[in-house]
């Protein structure tokens, strides 16, 4: 290897993070055995590439390096699932050969500029790298990031993923990225509006892990925090966050519950959490009613913990009668 580094096209050569979402079997691909594939394309790229701990179905791999590395890390991640798909294709009787399929995760204010005024840039990329790319509608759970798929030969993805690091470098991401985390693989009961709800009685209670996390975020991004003062859970972020929106499902029969006699119980959790809450009117045929948050990262988890706690508090009474008050 030679010691002098070569400048990528367009002479970019700045230091940048990418980050990519995997399944368990692809992020085994990656690692090799015993860590040596992944231990290679680190020496040979020189990029650092990081791969989240923990027993999920998803991980996310973290390339992070002058970009001119990270173009040769993806190359050879792209090389491996080719092989990968060329193996598993010679014990069937397909013949087309199934592009290769990489996810990326965009903090979600730059995934406009991705895909320009009207998807012409997203149009170019298509038609310039022959790759096929889309953007998620929707941000990945309780994160402000979405996933970008590009999918095609391992050289069209390379070429896909130079421009995509252009138009990151010139659009850098706007406020706070609250970065996507992947669930531990014990399934729970249900899940309703990125939110884990297990059941007891006639209630769905907010799973306790997850009501653990609440906690922690609601004691740590109160709204009351002294003016200038930064939110630890959100680094960078001045006084007055921009506001977003966060949208929930609430079954019918539970709707009652968080919105109290008159009204009592949902106009306390709105002055709590300094957020703005608007519930659906009921839908015909629909047994579930929508609830919008709106406001700053921090109410808008103020608001969500008091609404869980409110379920939790009525569950509380449902298994113990004897405890009922007036609520």
């Amino acid at each position: 290897m030679e010691p002098t580094k070569v400048q990528s096209e367009g002479g970019l050569n700045v230091t940048l993070t990418i980050r990519l979402l995997m399944h368990g079997k692809e992020v085994g691909s990656i690692i090799g055995k015993k860590g040596e594939t992944v231990k290679k394309m680190r020496e040979e790229s020189g990029a650092r590439i990081n791969i989240s701990e923990g027993n999920c179905p998803e991980r996310i791999v973290t390339i992070t390096g002058p970009t001119d590395t990270i173009f040769k890390a993806f190359a050879m991640i792209a090389y491996k699932f080719e092989e990968d798909i060329i193996n598993s294709m010679s014990n069937s009787p397909a013949t087309s050969k199934p592009p290769v399929t990489l996810r990326l995760v965009v903090p979600a204010s730059q995934c406009g500029s991705l895909i320009g005024k009207g998807g012409s840039k997203i149009k170019e990329m298509r038609e310039s790298t022959g790759a096929q790319v889309q953007v998620a509608g929707d941000m990945l759970p309780n994160s402000t990031e979405r996933a970008v798929t590009i999918s095609g030969t391992p050289e069209a993805i390379i070429q896909c993923v130079k421009q995509i690091c252009v138009v990151m470098l010139e659009s850098p991401p706007k406020g706070a990225t609250i970065p996507y985390r992947p669930k531990p693989a014990s399934t729970p009961v249900i899940f309703s509006g990125g939110q884990a709800y297990t059941i007891q009685g006639q209630y769905a209670i907010p799973h306790p892990d997850q009501l653990t996390k609440l906690h922690q975020l609601a004691m740590q991004q109160t709204p009351f925090t002294p003016l200038g003062q930064t939110t630890p859970a959100f680094p960078g972020l001045d006084a007055s966050p921009p506001a977003s929106t966060h949208e929930l499902t609430i079954p019918n029969d539970l709707i009652g519950c968080i919105i109290g006699r008159q009204g009592t119980k949902i106009n306390e959790i709105r002055q709590m959490s300094g957020a703005q809450i608007k519930i659906a009117n009921a839908m015909e045929g629909s047994s579930e009613r929508q609830i919008t948050i709106t406001g700053t990262p921090a109410n808008i988890s103020l608001a969500q913990y008091l609404i869980n706690a409110r379920f939790r508090d009525v569950a509380a009474m449902w298994n113990d009668p004897s405890s009922m008050t007036t609520s």
